[in-house]
């Protein structure tokens, strides 16, 4: 039939959307009024949800702009970072050495350290053990994960 009368199929199939114009100026006191409600704390999405329950259809935009036009500005919340304390090295060690590190003996104090490197993109921990006696490295470890012990 579209063929014989040379129309587009979608110009047969085109349905026309209802679709309803609000005045805005009519439902500025609504909006006014949710903003309020909410302890002037809901933004242009919040807002919306409370209108689309009251029947009212309005975007996102157009709150916005009632928005700026009114001078709301809604309060919101940041998330703070909160530093939780753990109870991690929190064991009293008694100062043996007491800052004296000149040994007269090989072996007769050693040290580590643990620190971690960048190797291919991924981080490796190294952990060394030192000789005070003439600040050699007597031992490593080293391995994609932090050891334990």
């Amino acid at each position: 039939m579209c063929q014989i009368l040379k129309i587009a199929k979608s110009t047969y199939y085109y349905q026309t959307n209802n679709c309803v114009k609000y005045d805005v100026n009519n439902y500025e006191e609504e909006f006014i009024g949710a903003f309020n409600k909410s302890l002037k704390i809901y933004g242009a999405r919040k807002i919306k949800a409370v209108l689309m329950r009251k029947d009212i259809i309005l975007s996102r935009r157009k709150i916005r702009f009632l928005m700026i036009k009114n001078n709301l500005v809604s309060k919101y919340t940041k998330l703070k970072y909160r530093n939780h304390r753990t109870m991690v090295n929190n064991d009293q060690i008694s100062n043996v050495l007491n800052r004296q590190f000149n040994n007269k003996k090989p072996n007769e104090v050693v040290v580590s350290d643990l620190t971690y490197v960048q190797v291919g993109g991924k981080w490796h921990y190294i952990c060394l053990l030192i000789n005070l006696f003439n600040r050699e490295i007597i031992g490593y470890s080293a391995r994609p994960k932090k050891p334990l012990n």
